[in-house]
């Protein structure tokens, strides 16, 4: 089963970068109040800025590692900017 490692861009300008086998829902219950990621919660609305599509739930808990603890906010900024994918308005 494929899986998605995702960032957010959270209304305080902070980045989050999570993993998923299903990124429509992801999005939507990070923007519930109750839901999503305790980091998230205090900072709706997230928007989806990239995603990257894996071949299995290890792979994409592997990247969303190397993500967060190896790439510095220039480098996933940089990530997101050279992001080729579609991104919808609703952030799917």
């Amino acid at each position: 089963m494929a899986a998605f490692v995702y960032m957010l861009e959270c209304a305080d300008g902070t980045l989050y970068t999570g993993w998923t086998n299903d990124l429509e829902k992801r999005v939507r219950d990070h923007n519930t109040p109750g839901k999503g990621a305790k980091y998230t919660r205090s900072r709706m609305p997230c928007r989806l800025v990239y995603r990257e599509c894996c071949t299995d739930k290890q792979a994409a808990m592997r990247r969303e590692w190397e993500i967060k603890h190896r790439l510095s906010r220039e480098k996933k900024l940089a990530l997101i900017a050279s992001f080729k994918g579609e991104i919808t308005p609703d952030g799917t």
